[in-house]
């Protein structure tokens, strides 16, 4: 009825990669507009904005 259980983890990894991407990403060095602007987008959408920050962020 509520999956088989990967769903739930499969979230919880998810959360926990955007928690780490964000983390990062106020570590960064990155002028304070863009920090704020890849926080939106990793908000936003969790696992492209997660995908997109990896492949573009700020290093």
């Amino acid at each position: 009825m509520f999956g088989d259980g990967y769903t739930g983890i499969l979230g919880i990894i998810i959360l926990i990669l955007d928690i780490y991407a964000i983390i990062r990403i106020v570590q960064s060095g990155a002028e304070p507009v863009w920090k704020a602007i890849w926080i939106v987008v990793v908000l936003l959408l969790p696992v492209l904005g997660l995908i997109i920050w990896f492949l573009f962020g700020p290093k």
